[in-house]
Parts: structure tokens; C-alpha cells; sequence
């Protein structure tokens, strides 16, 4: 996806063994220094906290994410616990703990299943199975229902099958195709047909989609965006939605997801933890930009507000320099 701008991107000289070593010595004794364990692991990318993590079982014989666990608590725990597992198990979980327990919380579905490239998705929908012995897809049809259900569905089973494929360049011709499509399946008819949107909003990339939104533009008078909200609600309108911003700009619709975890009484801190810690290495950067232009404000400063001590001094170091 262009635009990458990640805040976190590992440093130079990397050395495991010294690392492993400085995490020891910051864990060990009476009190434990908070700002090394911050200064180490917010600096440091995923693959390189994996190779921390493996020299410390191999010069210790502990288990660096079980030392961390009982020294640390609260939220700066889940900040770190989040950068110490790698990225497609930290969503898996993520997904499990929002479709466990009484009800369901599809917005955490939205925001991992319909943002992600095909590649993405693949590493997740093997690591689901890996980590809970069932897979995502049958998960998630016991916890959701209908049209919604029928997106996440294709979303999770079809990357095999070319869903998402961002290697294989776009089609102009397709495009035109898929977006004519669109058109008769919404506008142009009475009711909605649902299951050519999933379709189409499922399978293809994100850089053929830009194409075909285009060509609705053309063919509709109206933005795709405008057609979604007219033609379709709940919570396959919020899903639908996303695919289509974040097409046109994910940064931009990851800035609104935080500023909805921090806006009202109280901060989604779960929320506010996953997206930052899981764009750090993506487009973090962009998003604080995007965040800036939004609301006028500085994703920083509105951090600072909502967080406080080693919580908000992790949040803020994987933000890299304001």
C-alpha cells in the first residue's frame, strides 16, 4: 500500500544478546526501571523484539513476555505485551477477545478484517487456527449475522482464491466491469443487492478498487461513499465504509478510529493500544498527519490527555519525534 510512513523501524547495530541483557538487568532486584524496558522495546522492530525475546529464553531460560507480565501492570503491561508478540498473533487475539464472552464487538472486526491487504489477512487466518484450533471464518459466522457475516466470510476465505491480490497489477477494463455493477446492484434498482458490493468490495485490491470507484463516479454521478450510506446500514454499512476509505486514505480513517477511542467519557484504551502499536510499523506517521489535518489538533497532545505515566510515555515513544 503506498504511503507507508511508519514511526517505528527498528534501530541499526542491532545486537539480541545485549538487549536481552539490558531487559535482565531493568527486571532483576528490587523496583524495576520502566524507562530502559520503554526505551528498548518502543525502538526496536517486531522482528527484532522476536530475536530479544528467543537470546533471552536462550541466556536466561526465561520467558521474556512472563518476566515483563510480573513486573509491569495496567495498560503500559498491555502496551508492551502488544510489541513483544508478533503482529498477526497480537490481532488474532485481539479478534478472539471481541468475539468472546457475552456478545460481540464487530467495530474490532471491521477495523482488523476490512483494512487489511490479502497477504495480511492470509497470516491471520493461519495464525487463528494456529492459536485456538478452529478457524477464524467458522469463529466468526457463530458471532455475526447476515450480510455483515457474509463480508467478513469472503473477506477471511477467498484470500486463496486472489482476494486482495496486490501483485497482479489493475484492469481498466475490469474496473469498468465491476463498477457498472455496483451501479445495477444499488442505485439503479429497487432495494440493494448486497452480495455483488461484498463481492466485489471483498475480493479485489485496494489499487483495483480505486479504479473502480473511479468508474462509479463516472457511471453513478456520486461517490461510491454516498451510494454506501443511501443504499445500506448497520453494521455492513460501517464494514463496507471502511474498505472504501481505507482505499482512499487509511490513514485517515485510522485517525478517526483513534480520536473515537478517546472522545466521550472515558478512553477505549484497548482500542487506543492496538491501533497504535499495530500501524507502528505501517503508517503510524501518516496517521499522525491525518489526525492533525482532522481535528486540528496533535495526535500527541490528545494522547497526552487521555494517558498518563509509563502508559502515556509508551504511547508516545512509538509515536516517534512530534
Amino acid at each position: 500500500m503506498a504511503n507507508r510512513q511508519p514511526t517505528v523501524v527498528g534501530v541499526p547495530n542491532f545486537n539480541a544478546a545485549e538487549d536481552a541483557a539490558a531487559l535482565r538487568a531493568a527486571m532483576k532486584g528490587l523496583g524495576t526501571d520502566e524507562q530502559a524496558i520503554i526505551d528498548i522495546l518502543t525502538t526496536r522492530s517486531n522482528i527484532q523484539r522476536q530475536a530479544i525475546s528467543k537470546a533471552f529464553t536462550h541466556e536466561y531460560g526465561r520467558d521474556l513476555i512472563e518476566d515483563l507480565k510480573s513486573e509491569l501492570g495496567g495498560h503500559f503491561e498491555d502496551v508492551i505485551v502488544a510489541l513483544m508478540l508478533p503482529p498477526a498473533e497480537y490481532l488474532c487475539k485481539e479478534l478472539n477477545h471481541c468475539m468472546e464472552g457475552m456478545g460481540t464487538d464487530e467495530s474490532v472486526l471491521v477495523e482488523i478484517l476490512c483494512t487489511r491487504t490479502k497477504p495480511e489477512i492470509a497470516e491471520i487466518v493461519q495464525a487463528y487456527e494456529r492459536l485456538y484450533n478452529r478457524p477464524l471464518a467458522e469463529h466468526m459466522c457463530s458471532e455475526t449475522s447476515g450480510d455483515f457475516r457474509r463480508l467478513l466470510t469472503l473477506i477471511v476465505t477467498s484470500h486463496a482464491q486472489g482476494a486482495r491480490d496486490e501483485e497482479t497489477g489493475v484492469d481498466p477494463a475490469r474496473a469498468a466491469e465491476a463498477a457498472q455493477q455496483l451501479y445495477e446492484a444499488g442505485e439503479a434498482k429497487w432495494g440493494t443487492d448486497e452480495e455483488i458490493f461484498n463481492k466485489i468490495l471483498a475480493h479485489e485490491s485496494f489499487a483495483q478498487l480505486q479504479l473502480v470507484f473511479e468508474e462509479y463516479k463516472n457511471i453513478a454521478g456520486r461517490t461510491i461513499e454516498q451510494a454506501i450510506k443511501a443504499e445500506v446500514d448497520g453494521e455492513l454499512k460501517d464494514a463496507l465504509s471502511a474498505i472504501v476509505e481505507c482505499v482512499q486514505c487509511s490513514a485517515s480513517w485510522f485517525a478517526a478510529r483513534l480520536r473515537g477511542a478517546m472522545q466521550g467519557l472515558g478512553t477505549d484504551d484497548r482500542t487506543l493500544i492496538r491501533v497504535v502499536v499495530s500501524r507502528s510499523e505501517v503508517d503510524l506517521g501518516r496517521i499522525k498527519e491525518q489526525y492533525e489535518t482532522m481535528y486540528d489538533k496533535t495526535l500527541e497532545s490528545e494522547i497526552r490527555g487521555e494517558t498518563s505515566g509509563d502508559y502515556k510515555r509508551a504511547l508516545l515513544a512509538l509515536l516517534g519525534p512530534a
